[in-house]
């Protein structure tokens, strides 16, 4: 079965929303810290995605690989160079990073088709 992954995505952020509502302080505390893992410093938010990505992909985690896919777009990321970060994490993780992997180029092909 193939993912959606926009529906994914959408669905996630609306959960965390949510959650958020029910644990502020928890869900204010991974805010803060990802924006400011993320934010421009000595490597650009697009690199920063691109290994949020392989990481993502690394350690097996569909939702995670839906927001770095969406979100290194968002920050510039090339398809080229998604793809490559995809060949890095499977290089890292193996077999099942291979199949994760898959799944990261399948919301890379339905995100960019949304962008069009």
């Amino acid at each position: 079965m193939i993912k959606d992954y926009s529906k994914h995505y959408s669905n996630l952020t609306k959960l965390m929303g949510e959650l958020g509502a029910e644990m502020p302080e928890v869900m204010g505390g991974f805010n803060t810290l990802h924006e400011a893992s993320i934010k421009e410093g000595v490597l650009s938010s697009k690199n920063k995605e691109l290994i949020a990505l392989g990481i993502a992909i690394t350690v097996r985690c569909d939702g995670c690989i839906a927001f770095h896919v969406h979100d290194a777009l968002s920050a510039g990321a090339s398809s080229e160079e998604i793809m490559e970060t995809i060949g890095v994490a499977i290089l890292m993780g193996g077999g099942p990073a291979l199949v994760y992997g898959c799944q990261a180029m399948e919301a890379l092909s339905q995100f960019v088709v949304l962008e069009r």
